[in-house]
């Protein structure tokens, strides 16, 4: 199975658009959004390309392939203009190679991990700063970072998994961050 992770769009269609270019050339079984879609929430500037109604028609034009769980910038306004469900605080995913709990970061993330065996993944957004890596116990956390406002100095970026390994790639090019 391979997955393409990508979070906090908030509401800016040409960032979303490069996402789907990408997915076009990948051809995942699932795109992954982990929350923060049309919103640019109150911590936010209001994104130069903000457009919360084309990004919905974007999102809706792939709601057969779209998994997503909500973020906290995620209401049920959102959810009202959208074709596929977003109000899941997680969901996860199992392959045969992987188990990815999947969402958004506000609840469970680093610092509160669910409940998970060694070997699995947290995935989640909503820090807007990519991560890979494993913890001691052997859980891998991994955020893709986001596509539309990256923060730290960090390029936008989505996450990737080929159905054996997880990376991160620059949504500018796809090719790999991390």
């Amino acid at each position: 199975m391979k997955l393409l992770f990508f979070s906090d769009v908030h509401g800016v269609p040409q960032a979303l658009e490069k996402l789907l270019a990408h997915a076009d050339m990948l051809q995942p079984d699932k795109l992954v959004l982990l929350g923060d879609a049309l919103y640019h929430g109150p911590r936010n500037g209001v994104p130069a390309d903000y457009d919360t109604k084309h990004t919905a028609d974007l999102l809706n034009q792939n709601s057969h392939r779209i998994l997503a769980v909500r973020g906290n910038c995620d209401a049920e306004v959102d959810q009202m203009m959208l074709h596929f469900p977003i109000m899941a605080e997680y969901s996860e995913i199992l392959t045969e190679n992987a188990r990815f709990f999947l969402t958004h970061g506000h609840h469970w993330n680093e610092d509160c991990l669910p409940p998970l065996p060694p070997g699995a993944a947290l995935v989640h957004g909503h820090t807007h700063l990519p991560v890979l890596k494993k913890l001691e116990n052997g859980i891998t956390i991994f955020n893709p970072g986001s596509i539309s406002l990256p923060k730290g100095g960090n390029p936008p970026t989505f996450g990737w998994f080929d159905g054996e390994a997880l990376t991160i790639r620059l949504l500018e090019n796809g090719e790999i961050f991390s």
